[in-house]
């Protein structure tokens, strides 16, 4: 329940926008316009548009049932499905959330693998990397909460920086417009999952919200803003690029980059992804805080042990995963798994609660 978690630990709404916006904002920027022009060509900037509209359905309907629970996503299993099976399925998510954590932290380290650095160790960065994490998550939410405001608002000059390309890049090449089947456009929303997910850890970090009914616009303004993000990217992606250079690039927005040039630095790239850690750290943090929070409350652990433990799992699992073919396979399987929970589970889960709710109304007039 919202009233268990202290005010001193809760956070003002509108910080909800750059949690949203930090957690969706990660790798998936740096290459998703090869993805979707693959299924829909240079008519994607419309899967973009439509995948966007479809979160703010959903996060409508996260709202909604966290407004009947009265808590975060244990208590919508615990008042859908009881308190032993609600345990179980709020158990997969420990999974799920370390999963996405270890994705995006194996995905950057490829990247900086390929672009600056052949040599680096992929344990010992990982290491690293979950040591800073660690250390703020045990700071607690609000810590937490401050790193994902810096790593929107610290590395936005990058995004302002790519109109430097506008010059660069000729926009006829998305012409002709709908020149391809709505069932292609649908399937290159499907392959935006990826770069899009992030938002519903709101199902997680609810109850620490001050006021939650302020928070909705600012929830809706992150998802916003991300989908602006990724339509900017696109339509410069597009122009700068034809199809077939396109699907040669595993990294459009890093190699439009290189075009930067500022009196002071040759590779802007080497910046860009340097500031990119930054953007990836809430992404981790949020994600390692969501798996230790829930396995504080299914399973009773403390906090900061499951934290521990989860953060072990990761480095492993990163460490593990070695070429680009099991960097992309970790990738689809992750972007697989936040499809179906987002654009499939969510849903049902939202009937489930509607018809709990009534039933109970029911039951209480009776």
């Amino acid at each position: 329940m919202n009233s268990n978690v202290p005010d001193s630990k809760k956070i003002s709404p509108f910080l909800v926008f750059f949690l949203i916006q930090a957690t969706q904002s990660g790798v998936g920027i740096l290459g998703f316009q090869r993805f979707i022009a693959k299924t829909a060509g240079y008519d994607a900037w419309i899967s973009i548009i439509l995948s966007g509209i479809l979160i703010h359905i959903i996060l409508w309907m996260m709202f909604r049932m966290l407004k009947i629970a009265d808590g975060d996503i244990t208590s919508i299993h615990t008042f859908v499905l009881g308190k032993k099976i609600g345990r179980i399925f709020s158990s997969f998510f420990i999974l799920y959330l370390s999963l996405f954590a270890t994705t995006v932290l194996r995905s950057y380290i490829e990247i900086v693998q390929v672009w600056m650095f052949p040599e680096l160790r992929t344990f010992w960065f990982a290491l690293a990397f979950l040591i800073l994490v660690i250390y703020i998550v045990f700071g607690g939410f609000r810590t937490v909460t401050g790193i994902a405001f810096f790593s929107v608002i610290l590395p936005f000059y990058i995004a302002v920086l790519f109109v430097i390309i506008i010059p660069h890049a000729d926009f006829t090449n998305l012409l002709p417009i709908f020149d391809h089947s709505v069932k292609e456009l649908l399937l290159a929303s499907r392959d935006m999952t990826f770069t899009l997910l992030g938002f519903e850890t709101l199902l997680f970090f609810y109850p620490f919200i001050q006021n939650p009914e302020k928070s909705k616009k600012w929830a809706h303004f992150g998802a916003l803003f991300t989908t602006i993000l990724c339509f900017y990217l696109a339509i410069l992606a597009f122009g700068f690029f034809s199809e077939a250079q396109l699907q040669k690039n595993v990294w459009p927005t890093l190699t439009m980059w290189k075009i930067i040039k500022l009196p002071f630095v040759e590779r802007f790239e080497y910046i860009g992804i340097t500031n990119w850690g930054l953007v990836i750290l809430p992404n981790v943090c949020i994600c390692l805080w969501c798996a230790s929070r829930i396995a504080k409350k299914v399973f009773s652990i403390r906090q900061k042990t499951s934290s521990l433990a989860i953060a072990t799992l990761c480095l492993i699992a990163v460490s593990l995963v070695s070429t680009r073919e099991q960097i992309d396979l970790l990738t689809d399987y992750t972007a697989k798994v936040g499809f179906y929970f987002n654009i499939i589970y969510v849903p049902l889960l939202f009937a489930g609660t509607l018809i709990a709710k009534k039933v109970r109304n029911r039951g209480t007039h009776t």
